[in-house]
């Protein structure tokens, strides 16, 4: 399961990461309220932990943009300031719960594990097309004959095709949302990286082919399906 933390503070931030590493998550920190709501925004998590006194966007902004777009990831908002007023702005913000630091770690793994046991019902477990499921707590890719884990880069880049795999998603939106709008990465890389996720589809024997649409992108068909 992967959480996103966004603090500014960079030794808190990666403090956050190493506690929930350790306890089985796969966490990653950023800095800014704009990266916080870029990532957000990219589907790849099942929890975030945000701040609210951040550079660039604050916290109450992040959460009230990602409900807007009906973005259910669950937010659990962390800041110093402990006024009642804050905490009722936070959840009218769309946080899903509220905590003041300092903190215990233990009581930031039992909000975490409420959390993310309420989001049944708004994010599935698994993704399907044709006769290939991806996993999204441990990131196997598979088949009813074969199963594969993939890397961190090919699950998100997969994830997204999946959670729209009749749309064509382009280039740009994979560097943005797998890479990070800031990243250096360019077309090659997601060109090498849709080269592993087509050897690891026909690895487990499935029937879906990641088709690409020259100067569009990226979309995913299952022989058999009827054309449009």
């Amino acid at each position: 399961m992967q959480i996103l933390v966004v603090e500014d503070d960079k030794r808190l931030a990666d403090a956050l990461v190493a506690i929930l590493d350790n306890a089985g998550y796969q966490a990653e920190a950023v800095y800014d309220g704009a990266d916080g709501l870029a990532y957000a925004q990219s589907g790849l998590y099942s929890c975030m932990v945000l701040d609210v006194m951040l550079p660039k966007m604050n916290g109450f902004d992040v959460a009230t943009q990602l409900r807007r777009e009906n973005n259910s990831i669950p937010i659990l908002m962390l800041t110093a300031r402990s006024a009642l007023s804050d905490t009722v702005g936070g959840l009218d913000a769309g946080a899903d719960d509220y905590m003041t630091k300092p903190f215990a770690p233990v009581e930031l793994l039992a909000r975490i594990r409420s959390l993310t046991r309420r989001q049944g019902d708004v994010v599935f477990e698994t993704l399907s097309f044709g006769d290939v499921k991806l996993d999204l707590d441990s990131c196997e890719l598979s088949t009813d004959a074969k199963s594969i884990r993939l890397s961190r880069k090919e699950f998100g880049i997969m994830k997204i095709l999946m959670s729209n795999p009749t749309r064509v998603t382009s280039k740009d939106v994979l560097i943005t949302e797998v890479w990070g709008y800031d990243s250096s990465a360019d077309d090659n890389n997601v060109e090498a990286y849709i080269s592993f996720l087509r050897k690891k589809l026909r690895f487990v024997g499935s029937v879906v082919h990641i088709v690409s649409l020259r100067k569009l992108g990226y979309r995913l068909e299952a022989d058999g399906e009827e054309k449009a």
